[in-house]
Parts: structure tokens; C-alpha cells; sequence
């Protein structure tokens, strides 16, 4: 059995991620609450690494979330243009 390969990465930036997979917008907006901040609009162009420990956030748990959705749209979106 093969190993599922990421779609995000922690060197990804906000930007990067959100052009890709839009409806990891929602992930942002709910991880908004912890940061006390709008990551999409203070750390658009910071990686996921630096916006974990500019905001004090799990990066492991930002990534699984980030990736949960990425991972539907990904398998959601097979006629949609990469």
C-alpha cells in the first residue's frame, strides 16, 4: 500500500495554499479565533511555519486541518483546471 502523498507542506505560503485550494479559506477563518488575527489578511505571504509561530499556533494541527480540506477539493475537483 502506497503512502498518501501531502498536498501542504509547512514551507507553503498562505497565499500559495488558498490559490490552490480555495475552500481552505474556511480553515483559515477558523484558526482566525485562535490567532486573534485574519491570517489571510496579516500573513498571506508567510509559510504555514511562520505563521504557526507568529501566532502561537500547533503547526501540526493547522496542517492536518489545512490538508483534510485540500485533500476533498483535490479528490472533488478531478475536471477543474490544476
Amino acid at each position: 500500500m502506497s503512502k498518501k502523498e501531502n498536498h501542504i507542506h509547512p514551507e507553503m505560503t498562505v497565499l500559495d495554499i488558498v490559490s490552490r485550494y480555495r475552500e481552505t479559506e474556511k480553515v483559515f477563518k477558523e484558526f482566525d479565533k485562535k490567532a486573534g488575527a485574519c491570517i489571510c489578511c496579516e500573513a498571506l505571504f508567510d509559510t504555514i511555519q511562520v505563521v504557526s509561530e507568529k501566532y502561537n499556533l500547533e503547526l501540526e494541527s493547522l496542517l492536518s486541518a489545512l490538508e483534510i480540506v485540500a485533500d476533498t477539493q483535490e479528490c472533488g475537483s478531478a475536471g477543474d483546471v490544476p
